[in-house]
């Protein structure tokens, strides 16, 4: 009966969507990842599981692999473009329909990459993040937005600066949310938790060489993407170090790129786009290495 229960529910893909969301399918993970989201803001937290579920519920009815679907495959870019949403916009009816419409987009999207074996990671909830907020701003009595502000600041903590970087994944500025993003990451997987962390650091770093606003660096702007490429790349050999800053300094590269250019305000940003483009041409430096003479120094 209780298991009834939990299939009924989607705890398990929901948990697991949360986690993969940071590439950790392990429902602890999930747990501390969804109490980071509602400890920072309810409102982002609900509509993020709302659009899980909307993923979930449109696999479970397309039938989509049972196994894929526990391991919250189609649930953890519809959480992406539900806390993006949430963050883009004021409370409303139509952002929760958007919410719902999105989470079935985003994972509709990721079946189609899936079934042609096309790593995409974050891609679906960018793509329709994107086209939701462009559909949106042409209505904006309808989506009121949200009226945010950061705090001047003339130098920043490198401790918290990393930290925030975990809580930017989710969209998230609480510094507690960040900690326990880290902490989440950290109970699935210490190594990919630790190099997260450093990679967090040196976009903060990279970020404050080359200008940009010490209240962005502060709240962990120039941080959330490098986090997820040094995920991507983390483990345990001494190669896999070289690759996280090699990953790294591209994502951080194209993060300062997009964010001084402006050139994706018209979307809402660029969100997760750096982490995405970074890890493909990371990736596809790797398999050029592998065919080439310097394969020796990175076995």
């Amino acid at each position: 009966m209780m298991k009834e229960t939990r299939d009924i529910i989607f705890l398990k893909p929901i948990l697991n969507g949360f986690g993969q969301v940071m590439l950790q399918k392990n429902q602890m993970t999930g747990i501390f990842f969804l109490a980071g989201v509602f400890w920072s803001n309810w409102y982002c937290g609900l509509a993020g599981t709302l659009a899980g579920l909307a993923g979930c519920v449109l696999a479970r009815i397309r039938r989509f692999p049972q196994q894929e679907i526990d391991d919250g495959l189609y649930a953890f870019s519809p959480i992406l473009v539900g806390t993006a949403l949430a963050t883009q916009f004021d409370h409303s009816l139509l952002v929760w329909i958007s919410a719902i419409l999105g989470g079935v987009g985003a994972a509709s999207l990721q079946r189609y990459f899936i079934a042609k074996k096309i790593p995409v990671f974050t891609l679906p909830f960018i793509l329709m993040t994107w086209a939701l907020i462009v559909v949106a701003r042409q209505f904006p009595s309808a989506f009121p937005g949200q009226l945010g502000s950061m705090t001047a600041l003339n130098s920043f903590s490198g401790l918290q600066a990393g930290t925030n970087g975990f809580g930017e994944v989710f969209f998230q500025s609480s510094a507690l949310s960040g900690v326990l993003f880290f902490v989440g990451v950290f109970v699935n997987r210490p190594i990919s938790a630790l190099y997260a962390l450093a990679a967090s650091f040196l976009g903060a770093v990279f970020a404050q060489v080359f200008g940009q606003p010490i209240e962005m660096i502060h709240l962990g702007l120039f941080g959330f993407n490098a986090v997820l490429t040094a995920i991507v790349f983390s483990g345990n050999e001494k190669s896999d170090g070289a690759w996280v800053l090699i990953g790294v300094a591209v994502t951080v590269a194209l993060d300062i790129f997009l964010s001084s250019k402006g050139t994706l305000s018209f979307v809402g940003g660029a969100f997760t786009l750096p982490f995405v483009l970074g890890t493909w041409l990371t990736l596809g430096l790797q398999k050029i290495v592998a065919r080439s003479s310097w394969s020796a120094f990175f076995p």
